[in-house]
C-alpha cells in the first residue's frame, strides 16, 4: 500500500531535506506533493536525484486528499494548517514549537520513545523535537535506561542552519563582505555570527534562560523522564550544519567511561567514536550528510559522584528535524496507519 503525502515548508532547508530523506529512504509514498505559501508557486523542488516537484499552494490544498503531511514552515503556519489538516483526516508531524509541549501530542524520538505514539489519535498530530533536543535524548536514552539519570547539564553550540536558509546565507555574505572589507549586515542574528559565538538564541525569558534552552529542558523531561533536572546554555556559532554539545550527566548508579561506551553504542542511531589522540573524535563538519548521532570524548566528572561528560554532534537538518519526522512516519506506517487501514 503506497500513502499520500505532502510536505509543508518544501521550499525552506528542513523542507527540502524532508524530500530528500523520503527519497533516501523509498518511503512508501504512492504521491509526494511539495506545500508552501502563495509567493512559491511556480517554483520546483527536488525530490530524489532526478524527479522534481512542482510546488503547491498551501492555503488551498485538499487535506483530505493526503495521508500524512509533514510540516516544516514554522509554529504560525502550524497553528493555523495543522489543525485544519488533522480534521481533514491527515496526520500531521509537525517540526515547529507550537504543538511540542501540548500534553495530549506526543512529542517523539522514535528509537527513544516510539510507544507514545499511540496517542496520535487524539489530535491527529505528532511533534518533532527541538533540533538540539532530538540528538540530546539520543545520547541520554540507553544512559537513563541503564544507570537512571538524575541531572544533565549541557551546553549547546548551533549552526545557522537552525535558524533556517536566511540564517546560512547571513553567514555566508558576513564572512565573504570581512575578507573584502565590506560593512556587516545584521537582519537574522543579534550579533555579529561571521567569526563569533553569539549566547543567545530565541527569546529571553523572565528568568534570565532563552526560550530555546527552555525548550532543551521541558522537551527532554517529556520525552524521557519528567523527574530528571535539566540545564542548558546555548550558542549560535558559524558553522553551517552541525549542532554540537558538551553533556554532563549525574547518575544514580555507578557509572564509568567503559560502561558508558559499551551501552551507547549497543544503541541504534548512536555512533561512538571516542579514541583518546589527535582527530579521534568527531566534529560538525563530519557529520553533515549523516544520520547517526556521533557521541566522542566520554570521560569521568570528578566533580560529582556518578558524573560522566561527553561530546555529541549530528546533522541537525536530519536527525534534528527532517531524519525524524521522517522516522516517525514510517513508525506509524509500520504500526498504525496499515492496521487502521
Amino acid at each position: 500500500m503506497g500513502y499520500r503525502v505532502a510536505v509543508a515548508g518544501a521550499t525552506g532547508a528542513v523542507g527540502r531535506e524532508m524530500l530528500r530523506v523520503l527519497a533516501e529512504r523509498e518511503f512508501p509514498a504512492d504521491e509526494v506533493v511539495a506545500l508552501a505559501s502563495a509567493r512559491s508557486i511556480g517554483k520546483e523542488v527536488s525530490f530524489g536525484e532526478e524527479q522534481t516537484l512542482m510546488i503547491s499552494p498551501l492555503g488551498s490544498h485538499d487535506f483530505s486528499t493526503t495521508d500524512i503531511c509533514l510540516f516544516s514552515a514554522g509554529s504560525a503556519v502550524s497553528k493555523q494548517y495543522a489543525p485544519k489538516a488533522a480534521r481533514a483526516g491527515c496526520v500531521v508531524i509537525d517540526n515547529s514549537s507550537h504543538w511540542r509541549m501540548e500534553p495530549d501530542i506526543p512529542l517523539v524520538v522514535p528509537e527513544v520513545n516510539g510507544d507514545a505514539l499511540r496517542y496520535y489519535r487524539e489530535r491527529n498530530i505528532i511533534a518533532n523535537p527541538n533540533c538540539s533536543t532530538a540528538q540530546l535524548v539520543m545520547a541520554l536514552k540507553p544512559l537513563h535506561d541503564v544507570f537512571e539519570i538524575n541531572r544533565v547539564v549541557v551546553s549547546t553550540y548551533q549552526s545557522v542552519s537552525g535558524a533556517g536558509q536566511q540564517g546560512m546565507e547571513e553567514l555566508f555574505s558576513q564572512t565573504r563582505g570581512i575578507y573584502v572589507s565590506d560593512a556587516v549586515e545584521r537582519n537574522v542574528f543579534t550579533k555579529q555570527i561571521a567569526f563569533n559565538c553569539i549566547p543567545h538564541i530565541d527569546s529571553f525569558m523572565d528568568d534570565g534562560s532563552t526560550r530555546e534552552e527552555w525548550k532543551v529542558a521541558v522537551e527532554t523531561r517529556k520525552i524521557l523522564d519528567p523527574d530528571i533536572d535539566v540545564v542548558a546554555h546555548c550558542v549560535r556559532v558559524p558553522v553551517f550544519i552541525g549542532h554540537a554539545e558538551a553533556v554532563f550527566v549525574e547518575t544514580r548508579m555507578p557509572i564509568d567511561p567503559e560502561q558508558a561506551r559499551s551501552v551507547l553504542r549497543a544503541f541504534p542511531g548512536v555512533v561512538v567514536v571516542d579514541y583518546r589522540e589527535d582527530e579521534g573524535y568527531v566534529t560538525p563538519k563530519e557529520c553533515v550528510g549523516e544520520d547517526p548521532v556521533y557521541i566522542s570524548r566520554i570521560r569521568t566528572d570528578p566533580t560529582v559522584d556518578n558524573g560522566l561528560v561527553f561530546w555529541c554532534v549530528s546533522d541537525n537538518l536530519r536527525k534534528g528535524a527532517a531524519l525524524n519526522a521522517v522516522q516517525i512516519a514510517e513508525a506509524l506506517v509500520a504500526d498504525y496507519l496499515e492496521e487502521a487501514a
